[in-house]
């Protein structure tokens, strides 16, 4: 009888080692829109002076979970590779957060709660929401959370893109993202 015991535990541990074995993958998402689908209006930019930034400048809801064990800040890039005729637009660079938030709410970003700002492509260390030129077609907008293993108050306010993933690089933990489209035709 020990041994029938003995088996059916080898047995139990061996189907369910894989499965163990497995690290649960670390993940963005936001309740406002599903990656690679339009972004709501309300998140573009604001800016009256412009035909196309028609939006509230509303940042959206994000939620992550699963990140590294070690991880102790997040960073967080949003940005435009097709902005400024394929030239990219930064529209935040959020850094120092701690690695024990693990959301913002709507708004958050668009008013600096929760993080470190860094300088977007506006020269502003909150959120600015897509604006892309209204005879264009959509953009896709990339929002990519690194977790580190800085601590959530190492770097300085109003870093830039390059200054930034200079601080990063050996820091980098793993990465998770996700992708909204703006503009053209939805």
């Amino acid at each position: 009888m020990k041994n029938i015991f003995r088996s059916l535990l080898v047995v139990s541990l061996t189907a369910i080692s894989p499965l163990a074995a497995m690290a649960a993958t670390f993940t963005l998402t936001s309740p406002d829109f599903t990656s690679g689908h339009p972004m709501p209006v309300a998140m573009g930019g604001h800016l009256p002076q412009v035909k196309s930034c028609h939006g509230e400048n509303i940042s959206p809801s994000l939620s992550w979970q699963n990140a590294p064990a070690a991880t102790r800040s997040f960073a967080l890039i949003i940005q435009d590779a097709q902005g400024r005729n394929g030239l990219g637009v930064t529209h935040l660079l959020a850094y120092g957060i701690p690695s024990s938030v693990q959301h913002f709410e709507r708004t958050a970003l668009a008013n600096g709660q929760g993080f470190t700002g860094g300088k977007n492509s506006f020269g502003r260390e909150v959120y600015d929401g897509p604006c892309p030129p209204a005879n264009s077609d959509r953009h896709f907008y990339t929002f990519t959370l690194i977790a580190t293993d800085l601590p959530a108050d190492s770097l300085p306010a109003g870093l830039d893109t390059a200054g930034l993933m200079a601080k990063l690089e050996g820091h980098a933990l793993a990465s998770a993202g996700m992708a909204g489209t703006f503009g053209g035709r939805e």
